[in-house]
């Protein structure tokens, strides 16, 4: 921001304080200096001002500034204009059917303008204002007509970006806000033609674009000498949308500049008269009665409470509760104390300030940086760690222990690597406005395609067979959000679910081991469930779903080689994703106290056949609902088939049962009869036959 010294002392009754010193305490209040530059009997200081000071990108802003910093006095102009003749509405219409990118959009209209020369004072402080080197020379500000340089002198003075459209060339005498049509094309006033998508928001009349939103007014109703009539154009753009536009477009200008970083939502209306009283006192003309406002009840801001004590423990200082309070006066902000808390009402162009930490910073700087000495203590509150931390730490100890190593993804891929696997297959993927990342656009709906891509990667850059895993957040549309194609609702979020997924080889007993080890790790003392079911990934008949008990974990599957084709992922890879919350809800991170086994233990060799369908967690719950607490240990030894002997589609499952009690040594008798009982259960429920 450049600040032309002589156009701001014009808002002071007494003389601004020296250059250097002027420079210097801008600088410590978080407008840091550049550059002097001297131009044409001018001082100018060329200001850094940081994305959340948008209220500094004009003369008005850094004048507050230097209020609230010297305690001095500022004069804002008074804004007078006579309407006369026939209102506004009877000669233009404003219909805003973009409010997601456009909340607010006001105009007025001056009739019977002259427009020829600015005058010298006007073209004085745009060329001071608007200075700049090109290879070590100087270039400023070319005049262009009264009502052009009009709007880029209130611009420059409140930090409002205007436009001025030729009434006589909008068809229809109407405005529309709306999103563009796709492939909708405008000549700017720069001359180029710009080929526009509907994410874009134009401002149109009743059959053309007439300009690019916040961004650049179009060469077809641009004012020239022949225009008489001016509609005046104030308005509120979102800065998402217009940061979208400008950078698609590749269309940069002062406008856009400071709506990306928001605009004062009441000084709307000042500077759409602030430009009229300009027009009418240069070109002549009469303002038509009234201003079409499509949103003319702006919100209070919210108050923030705050305690005075907050200063002393966040500064590390003591701040005069009257002091503090009275810095944020100069600020703009109005408070009311009581006792040891206070309630401040941030003003309209401080958008940054929603709590109280930001307005003890605005007390820090005001008051000076430079009197909180190196050496203040400052209390530090003791916290302890998120009960989700020591279980993440626990996951990542049991993953690389298993031979894993950890892996870090992009949250946004590409539409085809999201459709590698995806076992949310209920849930349409999300969009982002801007594609990244070469052209990436998907908010991951799972963990498992970057992990897989990431696996194909090694194999091609090394030939390492790596086994991954990643602990990160997937982005899912809520009941109510948008679908694939987006949405124009500002308020619908994705909804974030936080995930453990890991990646190995084609070996689906491993992987299910790992998942196992990882939930005895948290203390779950609840059995794995496995079901049946087809995963979005994964091979026909090779995917399962997770449960403890009626809670489901999340998936584990073979992948389908069809779909990492495209990754030219060699080898069988088995893949499992589970949900975090979902684990933490069944994990119990206390270490637990276990007994020592004071009685000998009874392990019994049982092979069965069985039907191909059935699944070991099948035998191993009938095992537990038989056996009950006496059952100590169920351990798998192999599968093997023997279609000679056993018949078609029979398999033989050979396992190991380990039964105990605490409290008395168990005979063989007791151990016979709950073997039987569980040979009795497979028999019934499984078609199943105990063979020795």
């Amino acid at each position: 921001m450049l600040v032309s010294l002589r156009w701001l002392a014009r808002y002071f009754d007494t003389p601004l304080p020296p250059t250097d010193e002027l420079a210097h305490r801008l600088a410590m209040s978080g407008l840091n200096h550049e550059e002097t530059i001297e131009f044409d009997g001018d001082v100018i200081l060329d200001l850094e001002v940081t994305s959340n000071r948008g209220d500094c990108l004009g003369h008005l802003g850094v004048a507050r500034e230097v209020s609230a910093l010297y305690e001095t006095p500022m004069t804002t102009p008074e804004v007078s204009i006579e309407e006369s003749g026939d209102s506004i509405e009877s000669s233009l219409s404003v219909e805003n059917r973009f409010v997601d990118a456009c909340p607010r959009y006001t105009a007025r209209l001056v009739r019977g303008v002259t427009v020829g020369a600015s005058p010298d004072w006007m073209v004085d402080a745009l060329r001071s204002a608007m200075v700049r080197r090109v290879g070590g020379k100087i270039e400023t500000y070319k005049p262009i007509n009264n009502v052009v340089d009009a709007s880029n002198y209130v611009l420059l003075e409140c930090g409002q970006p205007l436009h001025a459209f030729d009434y006589s060339k909008l068809k229809g005498g109407r405005i529309v806000v709306r999103p563009a049509a796709d492939g909708e094309t405008m000549t700017a006033i720069d001359h180029r033609e710009y080929t526009l998508s509907p994410d874009d928001c134009v401002i149109a009349d009743a059959s053309r674009p007439a300009a690019v939103a916040g961004v650049m007014g179009g060469a077809d109703t641009e004012v020239d000498e022949a225009t008489r009539d001016v509609v005046i154009e104030s308005a509120v753009f979102t800065p998402l949308s217009i940061r979208r536009t400008a950078r698609r477009l590749k269309l940069h200008s002062p406008s856009s500049f400071r709506f990306e970083r928001r605009v004062d939502p009441v000084g709307v209306d000042w500077a759409g008269r602030r430009l009229c009283e300009l027009i009418v006192q240069t070109g002549g003309g009469t303002v038509a009665p009234g201003v079409i406002d499509t949103a003319p009840e702006i919100p209070r801001r919210d108050p923030i409470r705050w305690k005075v004590s907050d200063v002393l423990r966040v500064l590390g200082i003591e701040v005069p509760p009257a002091t503090a309070i009275d810095i944020l006066r100069r600020l703009g902000c109005e408070s009311q104390s009581d006792g040891g808390s206070v309630t401040t009402t941030p003003p309209s162009w401080r958008h940054d300030l929603t709590r109280g930490a930001d307005l003890i910073e605005e007390i820090a700087r005001v008051h000076g940086y430079d009197k909180i000495p190196e050496d203040a203590p400052i209390a530090v509150a003791p916290s302890r760690r998120r009960v989700q931390d020591d279980a993440t730490d626990r996951i990542r100890r049991v993953l690389t222990a298993a031979g894993l190593s950890e892996a870090m993804t992009p949250s946004v891929v590409t539409a085809a690597l999201d459709g590698v696997a995806s076992p949310w297959t209920d849930r349409a993927a999300l969009q982002t406005q801007t594609p990244m990342l070469k052209g990436a656009r998907t908010l991951r709906r799972s963990l498992i395609p970057s992990l897989l891509q990431s696996r194909a990667r090694n194999q091609a850059a090394a030939s390492i067979d790596a086994e991954l895993f990643e602990i990160a957040h997937l982005y899912l549309p809520g009941e109510d959000s948008p679908d694939s194609e987006g949405s124009r609702d500002g308020d619908a979020l994705p909804v974030e679910r936080y995930a453990v997924g890991f990646v190995v080889g084609d070996d689906f007993r491993r992987a299910k081991g790992i998942v196992e080890a990882l939930l005895h790790h948290l203390g779950v003392r609840s059995p794995l469930a496995v079901t049946p079911e087809s995963v979005d990934g994964m091979s026909p008949g090779r995917g399962v779903a997770l449960h403890v008990g009626d809670r489901p974990l999340g998936y584990l599957g073979c992948i389908d080689p069809k779909r990492v084709k495209p990754l030219k992922l060699s080898g069988g890879a088995v893949a499992a994703e589970l949900s975090l919350e979902a684990l933490m809800a069944v994990a119990d991170l206390t270490p637990q106290q276990r007994p020592i086994p004071t009685r000998p233990s009874v392990t019994r060799d049982l092979n069965f056949i069985v039907d191909e369908a059935v699944r070991w967690s099948d035998l191993e719950t009938a095992a537990r609902e038989t056996i009950g607490e006496t059952l100590a240990d169920l351990r798998y030894v192999e599968t093997y088939r023997d279609e000679k002997a056993d018949g078609p589609d029979r398999k033989r499952v050979l396992m190991a049962v380990e039964l105990r009690k605490d409290d008395a040594t168990l005979s063989g008798d007791d151990a016979s009869g709950l073997v039987d009982g569980f040979v009795d259960a497979v028999r019934q429920r499984h078609n199943g036959k105990l063979v020795g």
